[in-house]
């Protein structure tokens, strides 16, 4: 049996459409929640797969949140080793840093459902079936530089750096398209300060939701499901 681990930060912010998947293909999961659970010990190199999800503080900020310490020793030590690890928006900035890249704040937040524009080597990666304009969850206010040696995968207007991999075994997403779509009532209750700082209306989010929920989870699944099939 395959294994997963998974570093969760809010609990809303879950595997979302990911978990299906990795049901269907048997993976044994174990998630962790990086304020609360130790990283003693643990093993980076033996589950079959790592994911690391998103939330809303950012990659340096360790000195604020001491936890952030062992989480990314555990993602350094990962990548060291070259299983396959994937990063979610503060996962994947985490991912960033620890392959010596930066990570800052951006002049705008970017919130909502998008497509995303894929670079030519996107178009041969496992997200090309995004390709189609097919909208994303966006949610961060911090993007990552991409990581000498790594490929440029996909940007946006507001973001150009949205997605990059290493080889077959690293891939991080700046945008959360592991997010489910049928349950953003969970994202826009627990973001609803943030949402209303910038005055954002969630019933617009809400909208994007249903609009796009049906192709983009499909389109969800085929790009997971790629990933996770190249060696």
């Amino acid at each position: 049996m395959q294994t997963a681990l998974v570093i969760r930060f809010l609990a809303f912010e879950d595997l979302g459409s990911l978990q299906p998947i990795l049901d269907d293909r048997g993976y044994q999961i174990e998630t962790l929640d990086a304020n609360l659970d130790s990283f003693a010990g643990l093993d980076a190199t033996i589950p079959d797969l790592v994911i690391v999800l998103g939330g809303p503080i950012g990659a340096f900020d360790e000195a604020k949140y001491p936890f952030l310490k062992p989480v990314l020793s555990f993602v350094e030590q990962r990548l060291q080793c070259g299983k396959k690890i994937l990063g979610v928006c503060l996962g994947a900035q985490l991912i960033a840093r620890a392959l010596g890249s930066n990570v800052g704040p951006m002049e705008k937040k970017e919130i909502g459902f998008a497509p995303i524009s894929l670079t030519d080597e996107g178009l041969q990666s496992c997200l090309e079936s995004l390709s189609s304009g097919v909208p994303v969850l966006h949610w961060h206010g911090d993007q990552f530089e991409i990581p000498a040696g790594a490929t440029r995968l996909a940007a946006t207007d507001t973001c150009p750096n949205q997605a990059f991999s290493v080889g077959n075994s690293v891939l991080a997403l700046q945008f959360h398209l592991e997010a489910n779509p049928q349950r953003i009532e969970h994202w826009l209750v627990g973001h609803a300060g943030e949402l209303n700082s910038i005055k954002l209306d969630p019933r617009d989010i809400r909208d994007q939701a249903q609009a796009c929920a049906g192709e983009l989870l499909a389109a969800a699944e085929t790009v997971f499901a790629s990933w996770l099939d190249r060696n």
